[in-house]
């Protein structure tokens, strides 16, 4: 195993906490905001230079809620929606109106300096990592997100994979392995993943639209999981009327049994979606279109942002 990683960025994620981060009076000269471009660059030029990776992959959301989830759970993302659509119509993400004219630039610079995207059609940029993570045999995984849902991701076998989990930007990104989850959320060290996408259903998240099991919290949640090994252990447990489970714990369990059903593949990262690569992953010595990075970099007003970005590359470090 080589010992420099493969990089899988959490894009969305990444450049909404840019935009959030940075003033939008960052403009282009036509008066365009360029913050969460710009914010995106230098993360990319941090991540470079700080992890050295070897291969980088920024990952994207060909659907940002999937129908297959939906079906799952009609709840989820539910209200993320920003309006009722018409029959047939595609559900839309409620974004900044600032950012969503940043995007395509963003796209745009990545091809240009020759770094890949992936995605899946049919699937989340969740996905996309989940399935790269699930294939990658050779190089340890660097997971760069701000959305906790990526900690089941964590293993050491066959190769291991962290999380740099960036909520409070990279200046303060903790990295976090089996170990680290494990410590944090007290669920065991050798399923630590798996363990917590499991607590994670148990306990709920309204902000996927997750209700969770009433009465269920974090720290229960995560007990449970440790004493009986698995969600489905958990669930045949209550069904079963285990009396290692207390009356009120087997009741809200089998209360919840169709959400429980449902959950897993909500919750659950997919391991075997059709990714699709933009190009290869290798991170290039040199831009792949160094005029066409001039060129957005002048027109967009990308300056400082995209020097880092350009210096941080291998052959330019």
């Amino acid at each position: 195993m080589t010992t420099a990683p493969v990089a899988l960025l959490d894009a969305a994620s990444l450049y909404f906490r840019s935009y959030f981060a940075l003033p939008d009076s960052m403009t282009a000269p036509d008066g365009t905001p360029v913050n969460a471009v710009r914010g995106f660059a230098d993360t990319v030029a941090r991540i470079l230079t700080d992890r050295r990776p070897a291969r980088l992959v920024a990952c994207l959301d060909a659907d940002w809620r999937p129908q297959f989830r939906v079906d799952a759970l009609p709840s989820y993302k539910a209200h993320r929606v920003a309006e009722p659509q018409p029959a047939g119509s595609l559900d839309v993400e409620e974004v900044p109106d600032t950012l969503t004219p940043q995007v395509p630039i963003i796209l745009e610079l990545l091809e240009a300096v020759g770094l890949a995207t992936a995605e899946a059609a049919g699937f989340e940029a969740d996905d996309v990592i989940g399935t790269l993570t699930a294939r990658e045999a050779v190089d340890p995984v660097e997971v760069i997100t701000g959305d906790r849902d990526l900690f089941q991701l964590v293993r050491s076998d066959p190769t291991p994979v962290s999380v740099i989990y960036v909520g409070k930007g990279w200046a303060k990104a903790e990295v976090l392995g089996p170990a680290e989850v494990a410590a944090r959320y007290g669920v065991p060290e050798p399923t630590a993943g798996p363990a917590y996408a499991d607590m994670s259903m148990l306990r709920g998240d309204p902000s996927d639209g997750l209700p969770g099991v009433a009465g269920i919290g974090e720290k229960t949640a995560a007990k449970l999981i440790s004493q009986f090994g698995s969600l489905e252990a958990l669930v045949k447990a209550a069904r079963q009327e285990d009396p290692q489970l207390p009356l009120k714990t087997r009741v809200r369990l089998n209360e919840a049994a169709d959400y429980l059903v449902a959950a897993p593949t909500v919750v659950r990262v997919a391991p075997d979606a059709p990714v699709v690569f933009s190009r290869d992953d290798r991170v290039p010595s040199a831009p792949a279109d160094p005029q066409r990075v001039e060129e957005l970099a002048q027109r967009w007003n990308l300056g400082g942002s995209v020097k880092r970005l350009l210096a941080a590359l291998p052959a330019q470090s």
